[in-house]
């Protein structure tokens, strides 16, 4: 390879080769500043600066990585969510746009006294450290049945310095049986992938992103039954429940809440789908 090409130069050779892609030109940008190692504010200030050689290779390695369908946000390791750069790893579920609008309604709901939030199935941890920098006094457990997966969101919240979250293996709310917690939210982006669904999932998530964080089961209900089940005995009076749910879900799971819950709403994202459902324990 010739060790004077330019960045700009990688830069376009990477927008040809992506060129099917509907995101080549920002996949290759993304990819050259992490083979490159440099901001793009740098990238922009000097484009015409020579690519050292090593830094070639590993681009080109890793647009090859990205036609063979590994996730974006698994060349570069991380991804944005709520405005803070998370450390993403094939043992989480990369984060979405769309999950924001959990840590959005905790936030309507907030006294911003001291409360207690439990974030189950935390993943990455990208919705308690969100809520972490947002709720500075807030009391922040995070649960998750994958021991990997919290590693990386230990790493995380080191990462960004947020020392108010204990991090506990749990599934669900095993870790909490017999021990009294209540807590003033519990909010959880849960499985709700249904079978069928996962059989048409693009290969990009399918075959790169944790199978146990996105598939619940034959009727894609399964873990927000128990969720919607269980989380009244961990909830104080007048506590929330606000979770997320998948498309065509709506109805059937505000089917499941009882007598036990009342103000049950419904928050659409920005493509205008039921998305996050909130319910108080009466």
């Amino acid at each position: 390879m010739d060790a004077k090409t330019t960045l700009i130069e990688l830069f376009r050779t990477g927008v040809a080769r992506l060129g099917d892609r509907p995101q080549a030109v920002l996949e290759s940008k993304v990819i050259l500043l992490r083979a490159a190692a440099i901001s793009e504010e740098r990238y922009l200030a000097a484009p015409d600066r020579p690519c050292p050689a090593k830094a070639e290779a590993y681009f080109h390695r890793l647009v090859a990585r990205r036609l063979a369908g590994v996730p974006l946000s698994h060349l570069t390791g991380r991804k944005e969510f709520w405005s803070i750069p998370i450390e993403v790893t094939p043992s989480v579920l990369v984060p979405r746009p769309e999950t924001e609008g959990l840590v959005e309604k905790v936030l309507e709901l907030s006294t911003r006294e001291p409360e207690s939030i439990l974030d189950v199935g935390t993943g990455s941890g990208c919705i308690a450290i969100a809520l972490a920098k947002e709720l500075p006094r807030a009391a922040i457990q995070a649960v998750d049945v994958s021991e990997r997966a919290l590693g990386v969101a230990r790493r995380n919240a080191v990462r960004h310095k947020v020392k108010h979250i204990d991090f506990r293996r749990s599934n669900l709310f095993s870790a909490f049986r017999g021990t009294g917690a209540k807590f003033d939210f519990i909010v959880s982006n849960p499985p709700y992938v249904s079978r069928a669904e996962w059989e048409v999932l693009p290969p990009d998530v399918r075959d790169f992103e944790p199978r146990r964080a996105l598939l619940a089961g034959e009727s894609g209900l399964e873990l927000i039954e128990r969720l919607v089940r269980r989380a009244g005995t961990f909830l104080k009076p007048g506590g929330y429940l606000i979770f997320e749910i998948g498309e065509g879900q709506r109805d059937r799971v505000l089917g499941l809440f009882g007598r036990r819950w009342t103000e049950i709403e419904t928050a659409w994202d920005l493509a205008g789908k039921p998305r996050v459902i909130t319910a108080r324990r009466a």
